[in-house]
């Protein structure tokens, strides 16, 4: 009688498990089936959307691969739906992939979901500054063109001497033999420094010139030029210059090629400047400065300028209150990227004319003020 009942249950058991389904779908029903029509979405750069046609015999989900792409509705009981798939403007160059995933019962089945390279320009209601309580109100993201923008750059123009014993000549957008000293690739400023005909060129550059702010964030994201020589700096002069040092200079960002990957920020007054070494400075080891890109920025308030290097403080410094000896920092200033050669900083250990030519990348300039 006990080996009669081992050996039923051992065959109930095998003709149970030989019987069965899948456990993911419920008992008495057929195995889930997923039909999508189309199965791949294409997308070109901006946001979009399309619709997919999907047909199953099993209640579903949806869910999607990346946060740049939803889809609705997520999930339902009906048999046949029709699904929504959105994606977000590709502020990058380069295209992406992704996908959707139906879910019913144990089936699987996909939507590919491609999307072309953007225009790298992110949508300015994007743009966030990295302090609470500021907003966006200039901004060049240098993609659009193949030169400065006319209407938010001014090209300077002078010959070699004019400040710290500088060694090259700034010209307007191209030399005498026609070549730019300044164009925008792949999203990026381009700022060249060569020699031609004897006499090395450059640029540089005044954002907002005529008008300024007055206090803000102020920020860039730039990659330094290799080589002795090189002075590279983005920095800010004031609208209403009479003399200097009486008129302040705010300097964002500098570094000379003689001393490679040490950055500073400085300040210059009638009561600090750096020709009676009382200049306000605080400098900086950056690791891969002259290889990567790296964001300069200062916040500059009416008590205090606080400079910062990829998001970590370096220059900090209060309004003392004693006046323009010591404050001129409370009239409007404007933003320079320039790439000088040698002078009394960048050539105080000569030049290397092997590091010509050479280049200043900067990926963005971006003023916020307080809301």
């Amino acid at each position: 009688m006990r080996k009669c009942s081992i050996t039923s249950i051992l065959l109930l058991f095998t003709f149970l498990t030989a019987c069965g389904g899948d456990t993911n779908d419920s008992p008495g029903t057929s195995q889930a089936v997923i039909s999508l029509n189309p199965s791949s979405l294409e997308f070109k750069g901006e946001a979009g959307e399309q619709t997919v046609t999907l047909t199953t015999n099993h209640e579903w989900a949806a869910v999607t691969s990346d946060s740049w792409i939803t889809v609705s509705p997520e999930s339902s009981t009906q048999q046949q739906a029709t699904l929504t798939v959105k994606v977000q403007k590709n502020g990058d160059y380069e295209a992406r992939e992704g996908m959707v995933t139906i879910k019913a019962g144990a089936a699987r089945e996909s939507i590919k979901v491609t999307q072309a390279g953007g225009d790298g320009i992110p949508d300015p209601s994007e743009i966030k500054c990295p302090i609470e309580g500021y907003k966006l109100v200039w901004n060049d993201e240098f993609d659009s063109g193949s030169y400065p923008d006319g209407d938010l750059w001014t090209y300077q123009e002078a010959n070699p001497g004019w400040v710290n014993n500088e060694l090259q000549t700034y010209v307007k957008e191209k030399t005498p033999a026609g070549t730019r000293v300044a164009d925008i690739k792949d999203g990026k400023l381009r700022i060249k420094c060569f020699k031609e005909d004897g006499k090395v060129y450059s640029a540089r550059l005044y954002g907002n010139v005529r008008t300024g702010w007055t206090y803000g964030y102020i920020e860039a994201k730039i990659k330094l030029p290799k080589g002795k020589g090189t002075w590279p700096a983005f920095w800010m002069m004031p609208v209403k210059f009479t003399a200097w040092p009486d008129d302040g200079e705010m300097d964002i960002m500098e570094e000379v090629g003689t001393n490679p990957n040490y950055v500073s920020s400085s300040l210059h007054a009638l009561g600090h400047y750096h020709a009676n070494n009382t200049q306000v400075t605080k400098e900086r080891y950056l690791k891969g400065a002259e290889d990567d890109f790296h964001v300069y920025a200062m916040e500059w308030t009416s008590q205090y300028i606080q400079t910062y290097v990829d998001g970590e403080k370096l220059l900090y410094y209060e309004n003392d209150g004693s006046g323009k000896r010591n404050w001129p920092y409370n009239e409007p200033f404007y933003v320079i990227l320039n790439l000088a050669w040698g002078g009394s900083w960048g050539g105080m250990n000569g030049v290397d004319e092997k590091a010509l030519p050479c280049t200043m990348e900067v990926e963005y300039v971006r003023v916020f003020q307080k809301k």
